[in-house]
């Protein structure tokens, strides 16, 4: 990946939310699977890029958090894209112990509609109380 932190506006071309903030939608960079969503604000955007490592803004803690930062799944950003109106983020990535999800999943969509109820398809990988200190914390993909 060519190196993004070279152009001095590249920020402004994000359409940023009134709370400053974009969608960023995390997708596996071979399988193509989209493993989960989280929000990114301008630090999170610009530490992504130049770190490549995907750093997200937790709106519940109100603050940056690198993923992985407390389960160890990080995710290896390979390619940043921004769609077409400039309001979400896709981030190619290479996931971490194949987990992003805080449930212990390969990713967050693991429920599928299916005869008007929610029904779990994909199968936790790892419990989340071997994962996380407080598993009675919420870690919003910690």
């Amino acid at each position: 990946m060519t190196s993004l932190v070279a152009a001095p506006d590249w920020l402004d071309a994000v359409k940023w939310d009134s709370a400053g903030l974009v969608a960023a939608i995390a997708q596996d960079a071979v399988t193509h699977r989209v493993l989960m969503v989280a929000w990114m604000n301008r630090e999170s955007l610009a530490l992504t890029a130049s770190t490549l490592q995907a750093t997200y803004w937790s709106r519940s803690r109100q603050r940056l958090w690198r993923k992985g930062e407390e389960s160890g799944h990080v995710q290896a950003v390979r390619e940043i894209r921004l769609d077409c109106d400039g309001d979400a983020i896709v981030l190619m990535v290479e996931q971490a112990g194949g987990i992003a999800c805080h449930t212990g999943r390969e990713s967050c969509f693991f429920s599928r509609l299916q005869d008007g109820h929610w029904i779990a398809v994909d199968p936790v990988v790892r419990d989340p109380s071997d994962i996380y200190r407080d598993p009675t914390t919420p870690h919003a993909h910690g």
